[in-house]
């Protein structure tokens, strides 16, 4: 049991999952995540660590993807409605939770199911649904009470959402349900969901939220400052070479269930990239980034291995010309206004000199055969295919 609940914020109601444990049955263990996003980032994994050691202890994880629930927008931690992404974008990021997920869960003891698959209600089964709460109690949420104090609106399809997941809890008769801190208000109301359908409430178990590389802020795509799972080694370790040292601890509790080692701030922080870009990227891989990390952020070098981008691509409507926002844009996956903050910034280069603030466009035989450095981490070798 205390192995169980190590590093949990909330184990409700007082006693009940130390009762379910004793019974000696294999608990069904539920998460849900919403495919919103294209990846899972390192804040994700704190609850997926947790559910893969509920799967070593002999219980059965259904993890739910929410392809339904991705449609409503869940409201936790938000100041305003959240915008939905399209049924394509919901298909694609759904079979992408899934393949990164499993680099931590077991696949032989994890059920997955998409919460369509109930969700498609016939009217009378979502009246039914409806029936079992008031309005009053769906806004008895934090984040609701603080946007109605700060005269914000609140769609009416998000006032369904905590409805909806409690349902999920109904479909997969789950015993106990995980979730961050953020998510305790829809946990506790899936218990009153499950309950008005006869069934036996759910245990719930919250873990903390992992604070972003920047210290402050949770982590969050978003906000840019995430690590993603499928992040290449040597942007990986980058990333969390930049963790300000006050949230090492955190890191290493959350992420590495132990604490951080009593070294130098800068070599704890190098233990902890290794370790876990080895985690994501397999043994070895953390010394490689590492050294490449030496190489290229510490003494100032240039990658060995550099792709190649068609400067083609970003030509201005001056002929010669190219735009530069749109090159870095479409090089580096970044939106044109991500672009020009960085090149307002000082965060962009072309062999190691940076470009000016007020830079927008350059003349195409000053870009072919040089190196256009983004942030620290990423570059690229620039040709011109139209030459």
């Amino acid at each position: 049991m205390a192995d169980l609940t190590r590093n949990a914020v909330d184990v409700l109601p007082d006693g009940r999952l130390a009762e379910q444990l004793a019974g000696g049955r294999s608990l069904r263990v539920k998460l849900g995540i919403d495919p919103t996003t294209a990846d899972i980032h390192l804040g994700h994994t704190v609850v997926l660590e947790k559910l893969r050691e509920f799967q070593q202890a002999g219980h059965i994880v259904v993890l739910i993807i929410g392809d339904f629930t991705a449609q409503v927008g869940d409201p936790s931690g938000r100041s305003s409605t959240r915008p939905l992404p399209s049924p394509g974008e919901i298909e694609a990021n759904a079979a992408t939770y899934q393949e990164q997920a499993f680099k931590l869960l077991d696949r032989e003891r994890t059920e997955v199911r998409f919460n369509s698959e109930w969700l498609k209600m016939e009217p009378e089964a979502l009246l039914g649904l409806l029936a079992q709460t008031t309005v009053a109690r769906l806004l008895e949420r934090d984040d609701f009470q603080k946007r109605l104090a700060a005269g914000q609106p609140i769609a009416a399809l998000e006032l369904l959402y905590p409805l909806l997941q409690g349902y999920d809890s109904v479909a997969v008769e789950a015993d106990l349900e995980l979730g961050g801190t953020d998510q305790k208000f829809n946990l506790l109301f899936g218990r009153d969901i499950q309950t008005a359908y006869g069934q036996k409430p759910q245990s719930i178990l919250t873990m903390p939220i992992l604070v972003g590389t920047d210290g402050v802020k949770k982590m969050s795509k978003s906000l840019g400052n995430y690590v993603g799972v499928t992040d290449a080694p040597e942007e990986m370790f980058g990333k969390l070479m930049s963790i300000p040292d006050e949230a090492m601890a955190e890191y290493y509790r959350l992420l590495l269930g132990g604490e951080s080692p009593g070294s130098a701030p800068n070599e704890a922080k190098r233990n902890l990239a290794r370790r876990i870009v080895d985690r994501f990227h397999g043994e070895g891989a953390g010394a490689g980034a590492e050294e490449h990390f030496n190489r290229v952020i510490r003494d100032g070098g240039v990658p060995d291995e550099i792709p190649r981008w068609d400067i083609d691509s970003a030509a201005g409507g001056e002929l010669g010309m190219v735009l530069l926002p749109k090159l870095i844009g479409s090089g580096f996956e970044l939106s044109s206004s991500e672009a020009r903050r960085l090149i307002k910034q000082g965060g962009v280069r072309i062999d190691g000199e940076t470009v000016a603030s007020d830079i927008l466009e350059l003349p195409r035989k000053a870009l072919a055969g040089r190196v256009l450095q983004v942030g620290k981490r990423r570059f690229l070798e620039l040709y011109d295919s139209a030459a």
